[in-house]
């Protein structure tokens, strides 16, 4: 403990962050968006990305690696790193990658939300990060609390009970 009070950091679309101990991640209204949540435990680091695409090829603008699953997870293992982290530690949960829009979708095709799942997982099996739990999919959105010091992830849905990760 280094002594300085919990501060709590919201995460928008396109954004990350990396916290402390007495640090509480959150992240608000994922859709098809997908929020990738990265954990040391022994060093009580951890990082979350608001994940908005698969990949930079989908976007004219590909400067923000917060943006996209495959540039995001390599993000938050450096940032991670310069606190303490170390890659080899690191345990993830994913959280979102809804179909919002189901029934607007030609059948058979993959929704952004399943491809933005996808790309996660791919970035996390290529960085050596075990995905220890997920809720993802459906057709509702979800807000995440991560307390980075207890590794806590809480999932919150309108009409549905919360669920820890």
């Amino acid at each position: 403990m280094n002594g300085r009070a919990s501060a709590t950091t919201y995460v928008k679309v396109a954004q990350h962050a990396v916290g402390g101990p007495e640090d509480l991640l959150v992240t608000l209204g994922l859709g098809s968006c997908v929020a990738i949540v990265l954990h040391d435990p022994d060093a009580r680091v951890g990082g979350m990305a608001h994940v908005l695409l698969p990949e930079p090829a989908l976007s004219r603008d590909r400067s923000n690696e917060s943006k996209f699953a495959t540039t995001a997870v390599p993000l938050l293992v450096r940032e991670m790193a310069r606190r303490g982290a170390r890659p080899g530690r690191l345990q993830a949960r994913l959280v979102g990658g809804a179909a919002m829009f189901q029934t607007l979708m030609v059948p058979g095709t993959l929704n952004m939300g399943e491809r933005n799942v996808r790309a996660a997982r791919e970035a996390l099996e290529r960085a050596g990060i075990p995905v220890l739990s997920e809720n993802v999919g459906g057709d509702y959105g979800r807000s995440v609390r991560f307390a980075v010091g207890q590794g806590r992830t809480t999932v919150s849905s309108v009409g549905k009970p919360d669920v820890v990760l």
